[in-house]
Parts: C-alpha cells; sequence; structure tokens
C-alpha cells in the first residue's frame, strides 16, 4: 500500500505502557483515524502487546510489532539514555524514521531522554542550532503554539528567531492558515521592557525581511486570550508557563466541580445546563491539546504527555497524523532559507 502512512510507535513510553498506548491507537482508529490509510509499527514487549491487542480489533488489523526487551526508564537522565538506551523501544521507534521504515515517531517516554535520542540518531536541520518543543495551547477561538516549552533553558537572538521560523511552518501545516501571526513573550509590550536577549530578537525579527507576519511583544495573559498564533520564548520560561496553565485549569476544573455538588439547587441547575456545562468541560480538558512536536530534526518526532490517558494518546496521533500528511518540512526548510538570505543580506549591507 504505498499510499499507506506508518508511524513508529514507543510502545512502552508513559506512565501506564503499553495498556494506554495500544487503547489510544485503538480509540484514534475508531475516531480520527477511522478513514486514513494509517499504519503502526509497534516498537516493546511482543508479549504485552500482542495481549492487549487482542482487546483492540482496528489496532491489531494495522500494527506490526517491532519486540524490544528494554525500555529507557521514565526517570533516567539523557545522558544515560543515550549511553545505555540503543535497542530500547524509544531508540528503535525514532530509527524507525532514519531507516525510511516510518514517517514519523510518537512517543510518551522521558522528554530529556527522548530529545537527546531524537536529536543523535535525525541531527538538526542545516540551519537550525537548537530543537524546540512546540505545545499547542487553546485560546477562546481555535489555537496557539507556543515554543520552547522546556527542551532549551538559555537561548540567543537567533536561536529564537529559528524558533519563530519553526513555530510559524508548524501551525501553517497544522492549520492551514496562509500566514500566521508571530509574536515574542515579555514581560510587557513596550519597546524597553524585556531583557538583552528578548530585545535583540524583537530587533532582528523587526529587521530582518523574510516574509514572517511579525507581530512584537506578547504578554503572558495574551498567550490564552491574545489573537497571536504562534509565541516564541525560551525552553525555561515556556515550560513554566505550560505548567501554570496546566495547574490553574485543573484548579478552575475543581472549583466547578466543586459548585455543581454542593447544595440541591447547584445539583438542579447543573442539571438543567447539562450541554454547556459539558461543552466547557471539553474545552477545558487538557486531553484535547496533547502532542509536543520536536521541531528542528531531520524527521517528526511527537512527545505525549507520559501521564495522558488513551483519549489523549490518540489526540498526538493525530496531530502526527496531520503533520506527517502535510508539507510541513518542506515549509521549514523554504523559510529557513529565507531566514539565512535575509540574515546575510543585512551583514553586507552593514560591510557597505
Amino acid at each position: 500500500m504505498p499510499d499507506t502512512l506508518m508511524l513508529s510507535i514507543d510502545a512502552m513510553g508513559g506512565d501506564d505502557a503499553p495498556d494506554i498506548v495500544i487503547r489510544g491507537v485503538e480509540y484514534f482508529l475508531s475516531h480520527a483515524g477511522k478513514n486514513r490509510k494509517i499504519r503502526f509499527l509497534l516498537h516493546g514487549d511482543e508479549a504485552q502487546i500482542e495481549a492487549l491487542l487482542a482487546k483492540a480489533p482496528l489496532a491489531k488489523q494495522r500494527s506490526e510489532i517491532i519486540h524490544t526487551e528494554t525500555v529507557v526508564a521514565m526517570d533516567a537522565k539523557p545522558s544515560h539514555a543515550l549511553r545505555r538506551g540503543k535497542g530500547t523501544s524509544m531508540w528503535n521507534a525514532i530509527a524507525s524514521i532514519k531507516t525510511g521504515q516510518a514517517r514519523i515517531a510518537v512517543s510518551a517516554g522521558n522528554t530529556g531522554a527522548l530529545m537527546a535520542i531524537s536529536k543523535l540518531q535525525l541531527r538538526m536541520k542545516e540551519g537550525v542550532q537548537r530543537p524546540a518543543i512546540a505545545a499547542i495551547w487553546p485560546r477562546p477561538v481555535g489555537n496557539a503554539i507556543v515554543l520552547d516549552v522546556g527542551a532549551n533553558i538559555d537561548c540567543d537572538e537567533t536561536q529564537l528567531c529559528e524558533f519563530a521560523v519553526l513555530g510559524e511552518a508548524y501551525f501553517r501545516a497544522l492549520y492551514q492558515k496562509e500566514n500566521p501571526t508571530v509574536g515574542l513573550l515579555n514581560i510587557g509590550t513596550e519597546e524597553l521592557k524585556g531583557n538583552a536577549t528578548v530585545r535583540a530578537t524583537h530587533e532582528r525579527l523587526n529587521t530582518l525581511d523574510f516574509g514572517l507576519d511579525y507581530q512584537g511583544y506578547v504578554e503572558g495573559g495574551d498567550i490564552s486570550v491574545g489573537d497571536i498564533d504562534v509565541i516564541v520564548t525560551d525552553g525555561f520560561t515556556g515550560n513554566i508557563a505550560l505548567k501554570t496553565a496546566e495547574g490553574t485549569a485543573k484548579l478552575v476544573g475543581g472549583f466547578v466541580k466543586e459548585a455543581l455538588a454542593g447544595n440541591w439547587l447547584s445539583r438542579m441547575l447543573s442539571s438543567l445546563n447539562a450541554v454547556a456545562l459539558l461543552k466547557m468541560k471539553k474545552r477545558m480538558d487538557p486531553r484535547n491539546v496533547n502532542g509536543g512536536v520536536f521541531l528542528g530534526l531531520n524527521g517528526i518526532v511527537v512527545k505525549s504527555h507520559g501521564g495522558t490517558d488513551h483519549i489523549g494518546y490518540a489526540n498526538a496521533l493525530n496531530v502526527a497524523a496531520n503533520l506527517a500528511e502535510s508539507n510541513f518540512e518542506a515549509e521549514i526548510e523554504k523559510t529557513l532559507a529565507a531566514l539565512h538570505d535575509a540574515e546575510l543580506d543585512l551583514e553586507m549591507t552593514a560591510e557597505i
């Protein structure tokens, strides 16, 4: 089947793997993947996976098991994963991209180890210094993309400009928007706000002419309620923002649940507004935006949250499939080339 898309899956990665992984594949195939020509390479313990596939007929029909006896522990250090990771389910899932067996890899395993193994095997795209993790961020209308959310603690202006290119191409591929808007996360929108790196990045993005719709600074509150499509920041700040948002969503969800389960009047009102409440619950559900993408590699790797359930894992698979079916990598290379041409022109102008 030449038109079939092959996804490489680290079946042993995640807090409740391989159970959640196989259930996620089954859920994906019964919903978003129902009418798509997609198959799966499942890397992991064959006996465990076979037993789970016996209860997942759709997944069993479309999967091939690549037996591996070892896994990367969820608490393993990246350096240890690089030394001892060869032959693990995570390593082999990434290797399948390198060998051409699969188009894209998905893992819910250790984030640091996954990034280190992916970078070692796939290498960086030409013109990219470091990879970035991009997260889907819900808004009142549609979603935004925020990057980096954890791959790089410290970044300079060159790397942040590259993140802007990677995020813009990702958003364009995922949501088919011709010219996404890009903003730079800062503590204020005034020109003099921010540290030296943020100000230098702002100046470069304003000066370089390579087709990016750069809108300037974005404040933290605008990530969720603003209208900027791609928000760029370093991994330290982005990860704190992400974890804060996840915690706030849980807090608000708990408040709502507590209020509706109060007295008899609250329970009666909640039953009368059941449809609206279910809609709100769905919009607040973090499973619907599960699936962070490692951008900048010679291959596509999607990181699922390690503690998600089968529905969240299925959403990560959907993100992977959507990217694999797009012209995402070609768009990245095209915009990266435009960025570096613009940088070269600026340097030549400065020398004259």
